[in-house]
């Protein structure tokens, strides 16, 4: 059995990859902050016949992300495919506020790089030696659109870090070639789970498949977004009730 790591489980595009990779045989090694959503997500992936297994980690303490990803690694095997979509939430919000372009500080920035450049960094330097020493392996890295094939004033201090991080995986797609070796960049412009079918969990999840499959291209840009979407603002996964 091969298996795939998704670092950022979520119950929407984390539980779609999960289903769509298992359903080709892939174990399913789930990683996030909140134990009781990734045990849900693992409990909705039961009727697959894979091994789900899921491992409590936040991404911005290295410690903790390197001892999830091991674990994963002896529960379930090396890890074959690394997702990585990790999203703040409400409470992340509030203490580390999304921030406008002209009013973008130096301390704005910082969590928002160790949230999505510096845990990507960690996340995919550590199964990259061994997919290396195997020869074969897929990272996959997950950001919103606004990392560069779009333009989202409203969040300039999360554009700064998942800019970032964007251009350090194209450059990795590049400086891998041939060595079996696949990584690529998925933009999603999308409100996940509200808009149309593309905007679907599924219908991207079948993307994700396609790229790990194909392993040609270096970016993936899902764009489904409403002409307004600078006017309604966050997806309400992100706004409190």
């Amino acid at each position: 059995m091969s298996t795939i790591a998704i670092v950022g489980a979520g119950p929407q595009l984390g539980r779609a990859i999960g289903r769509r990779f298992a359903a080709e045989g892939f174990d399913v090694a789930l990683i996030a902050r909140n134990r009781t959503t990734l045990r849900a997500v693992a409990d909705d992936l039961s009727d697959t016949g894979a091994r789900v297994e899921v491992f409590p980690a936040d991404v911005t303490d290295r410690p903790a992300l390197h001892a999830a990803l091991t674990a994963a690694e002896e529960r379930l095997g090396p890890i074959d495919v690394l997702e990585y979509s990790p999203a703040p939430t409400p409470a992340d919000l509030r203490r580390a506020p999304l921030v406008e372009a002209t009013k973008v500080t130096v301390d704005s920035v910082l969590a928002q790089l160790d949230l999505y450049l510096l845990g990507g960094v960690a996340a995919v330097q550590h199964v990259l030696p061994g997919m290396l020493e195997r020869g074969t392996g897929t990272v996959l890295v997950t950001s919103g659109a606004g990392s560069g094939p779009i333009i989202a004033p409203h969040v300039a201090n999360v554009q700064i870090a998942t800019g970032g991080m964007r251009n350090w995986i194209l450059n990795l797609h590049a400086a891998l070639s041939g060595t079996g070796v696949y990584a690529a960049h998925v933009a999603i412009a999308a409100f996940i789970g509200q808009g149309g079918h593309d905007s679907q969990p599924q219908t991207i999840a079948d993307a994700y498949w396609r790229l790990h499959t194909e392993r040609t291209e270096a970016e993936l840009v899902v764009q489904d977004l409403p002409d307004d979407y600078l006017e309604q603002g966050l997806a309400d996964k992100f706004v409190e009730s």
